[in-house]
């Protein structure tokens, strides 16, 4: 159970989650066998089912009301994408006409050449020199933002980069956290104001990189400068918010720009190092979670 949750002996009476009536923002953990709410007019669905006119959980993971649908999201399960999220990903694997990726799902997902902007942006069908050259674009070990473009009956991910603001990732650092941490939201692409650029793959990949300057960018999204140097601050920066995503995901709280700020300024108070330590993870994540039901 996670580091916030409420105690589990409640009388029948109180076996609500708050969340339901309050729309929290940070929904707790629940595990299996919990009460999720015994009120009546709710729907069960995936990782619930009834007992005693109660709707439990048969997982441990977060809960998802969609109206009166109540589903709980398996924390430890493996990404399951939907059409429209965006994901980080390295490629795995360059084959004929496509690029394999691991988006952290059950299987290698799909980025096809039909489906990625040509260098300089140019629209035209793909021939036998852009076959070729695919190695050029991505290759091996190569780290990508992209969109989920379909999914498949088997469940493979197709993905697509027609995007300026997708393509190959540059300088940075990537971050693994569990899938159901990522809070869905209209964007997820943030510059921070504490000067860094953030993606936060519904994947559960988050990539934290220096500010991402796009302007004059006409490279199709596969031109990146590796070789100007990142300041000392900026490695600062990214370092402290990688720990504070690690400390929010440690205590099991949904990650989403407005979380990760409040994290990152709670945070100033530490060493970069210290926010390794559990004191210093729990310290930032029950803040962060304070500053947070004070804003609803």
């Amino acid at each position: 159970m996670g580091f916030f949750s409420s105690s589990m002996i409640t009388r029948k009476s109180d076996r609500v989650n708050p969340s339901l009536l309050s729309g929290d923002s940070n929904p707790r953990l629940f595990t299996p066998g919990e009460v999720i709410t015994s009120q009546q007019g709710f729907m069960r669905g995936h990782g619930t089912y009834m007992e005693d006119e109660d709707i439990k959980s048969s997982v441990a993971g977060v809960m998802v009301q969609v109206n009166k649908l109540i589903t709980v999201k398996a924390l430890k399960g493996r990404y399951v994408g939907e059409i429209g999220d965006v994901v980080v990903a390295r490629v795995t694997d360059v084959q004929q006409k496509r690029w394999k990726v691991d988006t952290n799902s059950r299987l290698d997902s799909i980025l096809l050449l039909s489906s990625v902007n040509l260098p300089g942006g140019e629209l035209r069908r793909r021939g036998v020199e852009d076959e070729q050259q695919m190695r050029k674009y991505l290759q091996e070990g190569d780290l990508i933002s992209a969109e989920v473009q379909n999914v498949h009956s088997d469940g493979v991910l197709s993905l697509h980069t027609r995007s300026l603001k997708y393509g190959k990732l540059g300088q940075g650092i990537l971050v693994k956290v569990f899938p159901s941490l990522i809070k869905r939201r209209k964007t997820h692409f943030h510059n921070l104001p504490c000067g860094a650029s953030i993606i936060l793959g519904n994947n559960g990949f988050i990539w934290i990189s220096p500010v991402v300057n796009t302007e004059g960018e006409d490279g199709g999204g596969f031109t990146q400068n590796l070789d100007e140097a990142v300041s000392k601050q900026d490695r600062e920066v990214i370092s402290r918010l990688r720990n504070c995503i690690l400390a929010l995901a440690h205590c099991k709280m949904l990650l989403y720009d407005t979380s990760i700020l409040y994290a990152y300024e709670e945070s100033l108070k530490y060493d970069v190092h210290e926010l390794l330590h559990q004191g210093a993870m729990f310290d930032i994540a029950f803040l962060t979670q304070h500053k947070l039901r004070l804003q609803e």
